[in-house]
């Protein structure tokens, strides 16, 4: 006998409507004796904690993009877009505090060393900045 529980979030968009509701699977039961059955069970639960990450603004992207072109001295037509990770640009760690210092002046926010250690990618930074940014307004 093994038995698993397992949730399940499912959201659909129509007509630019959220899912209000979420599904939640209750335990999954396997059995084998001399027959086998699987069961599930679903539940309709109202989606009071969920929230909605998205990412940053595209302008905010592109911005971040152009700080750390700047600060790492990169060549004309390096490509740099969201996913680019400052190690592969060749950043080392006293470059990303560079940068860091950068974006907080470029964006006119602080940023706590903890955050800061938590940013490897320029859409780590944007998304960041954005809720930096939010907080201060």
């Amino acid at each position: 006998m093994a038995a698993s529980t397992n949730s399940l979030i499912s959201m659909q968009s129509r007509s630019g409507m959220a899912a209000s509701r979420i599904c939640s699977l209750k335990p999954v039961s396997l059995s084998n004796q001399g027959r086998s059955f699987l069961s599930f069970g679903f539940r309709s639960m109202p989606a009071r904690s969920l929230r909605v990450s998205c990412a940053a603004k595209p302008e905010t992207v592109e911005k971040v993009c152009e700080i750390v072109k700047k600060q790492l001295a990169l060549a004309e037509g390096t490509p740099v877009n969201g996913e680019s990770k400052f190690s592969a640009l060749g950043a080392d760690s006293l470059d990303t505090v560079e940068i860091v210092m950068g974006l907080e002046e470029a964006f006119g926010i602080s940023v706590e060393e903890e955050s800061a250690q938590s940013i490897a990618t320029v859409q780590d930074a944007a998304d960041l900045i954005e809720k930096l940014v939010e907080k201060k307004d």
